[in-house]
C-alpha cells in the first residue's frame, strides 16, 4: 500500500485500521512503512480515507511481494491453489472428501494472527523441523506448500523468506501411531519461533463418538482449551461414491 502525498490531508483516519501498525505521521501526512505492511487491503475498504489518498503499491502483485497480499487479504485467491484464505478447503468436509482416513491424522499449525503476523522465515523453521523428523507429507493444496523449494526437507524458496503475512497454516498428514513423536516436535518448535500459533487436529470418530487420540493429547500436555473450535464433519456421499 502507499499514500498519495499530494492528496493526503493528514487526518489520520486510516491509522487505527492498520493491523500492522504500518501507518504513521511523517511531516504532517500519513506514511506507510513498506517493511511492516501486510498488503491486507483493510485501509482501502469501507471508504476509510475521505480524500482517496490510499492505493495499492505498483509492485503489490509482483513476486515475492505478492505473497503478502495472497496470505493477508481475504478477497484474493492464491495463485498456487486458486483458493482464498490461508489453507485448504474447510476440514469439516472430511467425512465426504476422505482427505484423512482411519489411522491417519491431519495436523494444522495456524501461524500468526492479526496485529501479530509472522515472517515467512518463521514458517520455514516449522516446516524444516517437521521434515527433519520425517513429517513431510505436506498438504499439496496448501499455499505454504506452494512456496516450498523442497518438500522432503521443508525448505522454502529463498526469495520469500523476508516477506511478512498476517497468518498462514502449515498442513500435513501423519499416521495415528506417530502422534506422540509429532507432538514432541511441535512442543520443541513452539520455543524456537518468534510468533504465535495454534494447533488443529483432524481425526475420525470411532463408534460411540469417541476420539481415541484425545488421551494421547492429554498425556503430552496438549489438552484442548474450553474455547477451542471443534468442527464436526457431517455429510453424505453421492450415489456414485457410496
Amino acid at each position: 500500500m502507499k499514500v498519495i502525498a499530494s492528496k493526503c490531508v493528514g487526518c489520520g483516519r486510516c491509522q487505527p485500521y492498520c493491523s500492522a501498525r504500518a501507518i504513521n505521521f511523517h511531516e504532517g501526512i500519513s506514511k506507510i512503512s513498506q517493511d511492516l505492511c501486510f498488503e491486507c487491503g483493510t485501509c482501502l475498504r469501507s471508504e476509510i480515507c475521505p480524500v482517496d489518498a490510499l492505493k495499492e503499491a505498483d509492485d503489490v502483485f509482483d513476486f515475492p511481494r505478492s505473497v503478502r497480499k495472497f496470505f493477508s487479504d481475504p478477497t484474493t485467491n492464491h495463485k498456487e491453489t486458486n483458493m482464498p484464505g490461508r489453507g485448504t478447503e474447510e476440514v469439516k468436509t472430511n467425512d465426504v472428501t476422505n482427505r484423512f482416513r482411519k489411522g491417519e491424522l491431519g495436523i494444522g499449525l495456524e501461524v500468526g494472527r492479526p496485529t501479530v503476523g509472522t515472517k515467512i522465515s518463521e514458517l520455514e523453521k516449522i516446516t524444516m523441523a517437521l521434515a527433519k523428523e520425517g513429517f513431510n507429507t505436506f498438504e499439496e493444496k496448501n499455499p505454504v506448500s506452494g512456496l516450498m523449494e523442497d518438500t522432503k526437507t521443508g525448505k522454502l524458496k529463498d526469495k520469500v523468506l523476508g516477506e511478512r503475512v498476517l497468518s498462514a497454516i502449515v498442513e500435513f498428514t501423519i499416521k495415528e501411531s506417530e502422534l506422540k513423536k509429532c507432538l514432541e516436535v511441535i512442543a520443541t518448535i513452539s520455543k524456537e519461533i518468534d510468533t504465535v500459533f495454534t494447533m488443529d487436529l483432524i481425526t475420525n470418530y470411532d463408534e460411540g463418538m469417541k476420539i481415541r487420540v484425545k488421551e494421547e493429547l492429554e498425556k503430552s500436555n496438549f489438552s484442548s482449551r474450553p474455547n477451542a473450535k471443534i468442527n464436526i464433519g457431517i455429510g453424505r456421499l453421492n450415489d456414485e461414491e457410496a
